[in-house]
């Protein structure tokens, strides 16, 4: 739950009209189409970043599992 001071900033924020500008650029901006190479590329270099993950070997034994 948000306190009283968080809902009041929220409420000025969504009268700020330089806040609502920037969103309307950030929208046009999603519009544009990225390259397929470009996109490539993006996924390699978070690849790069991120080094494989580790399988563990052990069974994890586990009780009281819920959904």
């Amino acid at each position: 739950m948000l306190s009283d001071e968080e809902k009041r900033e929220m409420l000025q924020d969504a009268t700020s009209d330089v806040r609502r500008q920037n969103f309307r650029v950030i929208k046009e901006k999603d519009k544009q189409l990225m390259p397929f190479d470009d996109y490539l590329l993006f996924l390699d270099t978070i690849q790069k970043i991120f080094l494989p993950f580790k399988i563990p070997h052990h069974i994890t034994h586990a009780k009281f599992n819920k959904l």
